[in-house]
């Protein structure tokens, strides 16, 4: 009898690393259709909302491969960020200032722009993949029972080199990203929201032309110095 407790113990041991292999397996096959998805992507816009703790922004975004995206706030009002792929530049006219910023290896410092093709292949190289609490759909406001149902990925950081420690993304049926929660390394909760996604618009080179406002101070390599 002792023997049979045993080996079934062992057999259902067994299976459960099973049924975790496998759900790791679906998790990162779930996350390359997203990526596939997104690298058919030649450009979209969306309406943005951000919030880092209690801080709100609002605001449109438009993004074209494969590293130029801009945001023109709504809120804080008339405020701008916009990459090229070589400058980022930060307008804030509250201060009157534009914070300038030369990207070289890292196109990806603007926010909102995890949400590509570029953004995920970040996230792949980074971060283990894994479902939140399975490959079912939920409530994107899961404590409240409201909103639209997506499919939640769970990221954790493989290295203390990222800049979000986790990251949960909540993909639409459409396999388009719809929510990403972050903690960062220092422990500060990040949310972007995507909405009214439209893709493959046709969207200019020069609407991510910026000219920084005469009157206004400028502050170079404000991220990551002079080299």
């Amino acid at each position: 009898m002792q023997k049979l407790i045993i080996s079934f113990f062992c057999v259902f041991f067994l299976a459960v690393l099973g049924l975790e292999a496998q759900e790791i397996t679906s998790a990162s096959s779930f996350f390359e259709s997203v990526a596939e998805r997104y690298a058919g992507i030649i450009d979209y816009s969306a309406d943005v909302s951000m919030s880092v703790d209690d801080n709100k922004m609002f605001g449109r975004l438009i993004y074209r491969r494969p590293d130029r995206i801009r945001i023109d706030f709504s809120q804080p009002a008339k405020q701008v960020i916009v990459s090229d792929g070589d400058i980022l530049q930060v307008h804030i006219p509250r201060y009157d200032v534009t914070l300038t910023q030369k990207l070289a290896d890292a196109p990806q410092s603007a926010p909102g722009s995890m949400a590509t093709q570029e953004g995920l292949t970040l996230m792949r190289r980074a971060y283990n993949i894994a479902y939140k609490s399975g490959p079912g759909t939920v409530f994107i406001d899961e404590d409240r029972g409201t909103g639209e149902k997506v499919t939640k990925l769970l990221l954790t950081w493989r290295n203390t080199n990222q800049g979000f420690r986790q990251l949960e993304l909540s993909i639409s049926s459409g396999k388009f990203i719809r929510r990403i929660d972050g903690i960062t390394a220092d422990r500060k909760n990040v949310r972007i929201d995507y909405s009214n996604i439209q893709i493959n618009i046709g969207i200019a080179s020069s609407r991510f032309d910026f000219d920084s406002p005469p009157t206004a101070n400028k502050y170079d390599n404000f991220l990551f110095g002079t080299n």
